[in-house]
């Protein structure tokens, strides 16, 4: 939840994303650019890259807990 808050610039504290709430459309309320930044910053820190092509960018960004998950499963 830091990461996002710190990478997107949010005006809202970490403790206020619940893990299983969506972050895309409603929930969280994300767009395709918060997408793009936050896969553009994974890339940064933890060393993969992240595809717009990747069919499963639906169930990665789903909820917090996915994309910890999906980051923790592929990080160098």
């Amino acid at each position: 939840a830091q990461f996002i808050v710190t990478s997107l610039n949010l005006e809202v504290s970490p403790e206020q994303i619940p893990p299983l709430d969506p972050l895309y459309g409603d929930g969280l309320g994300l767009d395709s650019i918060d997408v793009l930044e936050i896969a553009l910053a994974v890339s940064k820190k933890y060393g993969f890259q992240m595809r717009s092509d990747d069919p499963n960018n639906g169930e990665i960004f789903s909820s917090l807990r996915s994309l910890a998950a999906h980051i923790a499963a592929n990080r160098v």
